[in-house]
């Protein structure tokens, strides 16, 4: 079986989709969005083919594509939709790794009390953790660290996304006891040249290995 990764953040917002991008691009993965809350502008998944660099044929479609930008239960309950966590299960695709983009947090919901986390408990893969750099990221870190053990999710690492924050940085690998895996700068221009380069200086292939 191909190797399969989650990305998943510590919040919304902090540049997951960007940074999965990055990923999918360093490993020559495949990329897959299972749900996907707003369709104004571009999706993630066209996010991630634009500066990933990848084919269609390495985009897995969506299991849900719903129309408005939250979280995942509200967006499908204003849709209309009901959303199946039993149906996420991840795709066989071939020898190619897998890329697989969570929404939001750790605690979205997705239907009633079944949260994300509760998924990636069910699948068993390992997690790549973003985290900003911004202020309040260690209360949020170690808070989606602890969650994950409780669980006896296997954590790959942390990924640091922004400006250098040293000392915040530092502390959430030693009293989370996380491995760091790089840091991703925010890009001025974003483009899939940025990107690639950004990544391959800040990241190793090696690291995202089980």
């Amino acid at each position: 079986m191909s190797q399969r990764i989650v990305v998943t953040g510590t919040d919304t917002g902090i540049g997951k989709t960007v940074f999965s991008a990055g990923l999918a691009h360093l490993l020559g993965a495949d990329y897959w969005k299972p749900i996907q809350a707003g369709q104004e502008g571009e999706t993630d998944s066209e996010v991630v083919a634009r500066l990933g660099g990848l084919s269609a044929d390495r985009i897995v479609p969506e299991r849900y594509c719903l129309q408005t930008p939250a979280s995942p239960h509200h967006s499908a309950e204003i849709d209309g939709v009901r959303i199946d966590p039993d149906s996420l299960d991840p795709p066989e695709i071939g020898e190619r790794p897998l890329v697989i983009e969570g929404a939001g947090g750790l605690m979205v919901p997705l239907i009633g009390d079944t949260l994300y986390i509760d998924v990636f408990e069910r699948w068993r893969l390992p997690v790549v953790l973003c985290a900003s750099t911004r202020l309040g990221t260690i209360n949020h870190s170690l808070l989606s660290i602890e969650a994950l053990r409780k669980r006896e999710i296997k954590i790959l690492g942390i990924a640091f996304i922004g400006e250098r924050n040293a000392e915040a940085q530092t502390a959430i690998r030693e009293i989370g006891r996380v491995r760091w895996l790089g840091r991703l700068p925010w890009l001025s221009p974003l483009t899939a040249e940025t990107l690639h380069g950004a990544f391959a200086a800040s990241f190793r292939s090696d690291d995202f290995k089980p």
